[in-house]
């Protein structure tokens, strides 16, 4: 029978994965933007773009301004994946000694 803490970390596991998809899905679009492969004037992309990039920039922000500056390819959004999937496994482990 799971217990409280299991059903947190399936409930945190849970919202890690969603904000992974989101940094992933931000990250193409902006590949996308960048290379011209798609124009900026799809408005579709654009506000996607946008609302993707309003709820990720606090989360992103911090670690861009530790990380060094690397020209037009940002870093920051894989340093935020593997920060959060090292929580899940530090979680994870937690629940099952408990």
């Amino acid at each position: 029978m799971p217990t409280l803490i299991d059903t947190l970390i399936q409930i945190i596991s849970l919202l890690v994965n969603v904000f992974v998809m989101l940094v992933i899905v931000q990250f193409v679009i902006g590949l996308l933007f960048a290379f011209n492969v798609v124009n900026q004037s799809n408005q579709f992309l654009a506000q996607v773009y946008e609302s993707i990039n309003r709820l990720m920039e606090p989360v992103l922000r911090p670690v861009r301004n530790i990380m060094p500056q690397t020209g037009a390819l940002d870093l920051s959004p894989l340093v935020v994946i593997v920060v959060a999937q090292i929580v899940l496994i530090v979680l994870s482990s937690i629940g099952r000694s408990l």
